[in-house]
């Protein structure tokens, strides 16, 4: 699947839920959450024929978002059931890990899952009540625990602030050097323009890169994987896990960028930054379309209207959607 400006789209974002159990300030931006009715989310009967759709064209890797997953009942039911009927996609999750159990995480591997990457901005407990507004600190730190000693390839994704948890960088690292994970500092971005964060909190990718140098020694990573991410690995000279940094902002990635996005009302997002998504449930609910019909309206979509950069700063953006609503 190449679009109009020669990229080559193989990865979907598909989110199952807009609920989540957490209230991270930077997600929810103005602190006015509005979840959708339940009949208006995508059945899991809806998702799955999406995946397949995705696989008909050409996409290979799928990653499973939410809100947060694991709210959703039967979430794991599905993801299992996906895992069997499409061994041939590379199916991923992202998570905030409060919520996974070992029987969950066994059940996972056995199917065959790609890899899990788990949300963690903080290792003191105070800052993570006041970043994500629960007490929950340790559920996540016992799940990384077991995604790690059950042999699940596992990402830790860091939002980073300045002022507030850049201070446990050095923290970060150290957890990466001593187990085989992907630590990944991700630039703070305000996508609605509405939150109480200012840019006096953005640290750039550069800067995160600078500091880290000071703790270790540490070598780019050059991927052959035509499905890789936006981040920019580093190895740990000397360590078990490695580093990376995710620069949507000073140094953002448009060129080269290989996703979509659907989200869990079933809206097509070609860009996270754009304001314009694409409603496709209506198709999806109607019988007169069939799988030939919604592959050429999805292969449209991401042939014609992906767009060549994102717009994050222009004055349509400042809606107040927040991320749980998109797809994190």
């Amino acid at each position: 699947m190449i679009d109009g400006f020669g990229r080559r789209i193989n990865y979907l974002r598909l989110s199952v839920t807009d609920r989540c159990n957490l209230r991270c300030i930077y997600c929810s931006m103005c602190m006015d959450f509005h979840f959708l009715p339940h009949n208006e989310i995508l059945t899991y009967e809806e998702c799955s024929r999406i995946i397949s759709l995705a696989g008909d064209l050409g996409l290979e890797k799928i990653r499973l978002t939410g809100g947060e997953p694991f709210v959703r009942k039967g979430f794991v039911d599905f993801v299992v059931s996906v895992l069997r009927k499409y061994p041939s996609l590379d199916i991923r999750i992202t998570t905030n890990g409060t919520l996974i159990t070992r029987g969950d995480i066994r059940r996972l591997k056995d199917a065959g899952i790609g890899s899990i990457n788990v949300s963690l901005d903080t290792f003191d407990p105070d800052r993570f009540r006041w970043i994500a507004g629960v007490d929950m600190l340790n559920r996540v730190l016992s799940s990384l625990d077991m995604l790690l000693e059950e042999g699940i390839r596992t990402k830790v994704n860091v939002v980073s602030l300045k002022g507030i948890n850049d201070g446990e960088i050095e923290k970060f690292v150290q957890f990466a050097s001593s187990r085989t994970v992907d630590v990944r500092f991700i630039e703070f971005m305000d996508i609605s323009g509405k939150s109480r964060w200012h840019r006096q909190f953005f640290i750039s990718a550069r800067e995160i890169l600078r500091r880290i140098e000071d703790y270790c020694e540490i070598r780019p990573v050059c991927s052959l994987n035509q499905t890789s991410g936006p981040a920019r690995m580093y190895e740990i000279v000397g360590g078990r896990g490695r580093i990376g940094v995710i620069s949507p902002l000073s140094n953002h990635f448009c060129g080269t960028c290989n996703r979509v996005r659907i989200t869990a009302e079933g809206r097509v997002k070609t860009c996270l930054f754009s304001p314009v998504s694409y409603r496709i449930k209506p198709l999806l609910r109607n019988p007169r379309f069939s799988d030939s019909h919604l592959c050429l309206v999805l292969k449209t979509l991401i042939q014609r209207k992906k767009p060549v950069g994102h717009e994050i700063f222009s004055p349509e953006m400042r809606r107040g959607e927040g991320m749980y609503s998109i797809g994190g």
